[in-house]
């Protein structure tokens, strides 16, 4: 994978996040609007079950159940505290390509561990249900 390529610096601004929030159930009148939940990070990742799902584009936190009054960067904050993004003390177009570049590392350093995690989670469920049909089978033969 090429370490900038264009999928991965995309959502790093903020008008690429905003233009995914078409169909978010917050609008006016409320904390987590479109435009503040871009701001603080957030992509809307709607299911069929669940339309108000966000997830951070930097360190991949998924939040859901979002209510009128809630703040994005403070729920970011609270559910994320490693969020290298969320804690930026400047806009992404003030950084210097190093600090961009140890940000794109921290970045990565997230994907990795939610794509390892996922494969422990798989490989751990396929043991369990090899381990039933073994126990399974020793019970068929006595």
């Amino acid at each position: 994978m090429h370490a900038l390529a264009e999928e991965d610096i995309k959502m790093y601004f903020y008008q690429n996040r905003l233009k995914t929030f078409e169909g978010w159930p917050f609008n006016e009148d409320c904390a987590c609007t479109p435009e503040n939940m871009a701001k603080a990070g957030f992509i809307h990742t709607p299911s069929e079950n669940s339309p108000d799902t966000a997830m951070c584009f930097f360190c991949l936190k998924e939040l859901e159940g979002w209510e009128p009054d809630d703040d994005p960067e403070k729920e970011h904050k609270s559910h994320s505290l490693s969020c290298h993004f969320i804690n930026l003390n400047k806009k992404v177009e003030e950084l210097t390509v190093e600090e961009f570049l140890k940000l794109q590392k921290e970045g990565h350093k997230f994907t990795i561990t939610k794509s390892c995690n996922e494969a422990i989670r798989k490989f751990e469920d396929a043991a369990k249900l090899r381990r039933t049909e073994i126990i399974k089978t020793g019970m068929d033969e006595e």
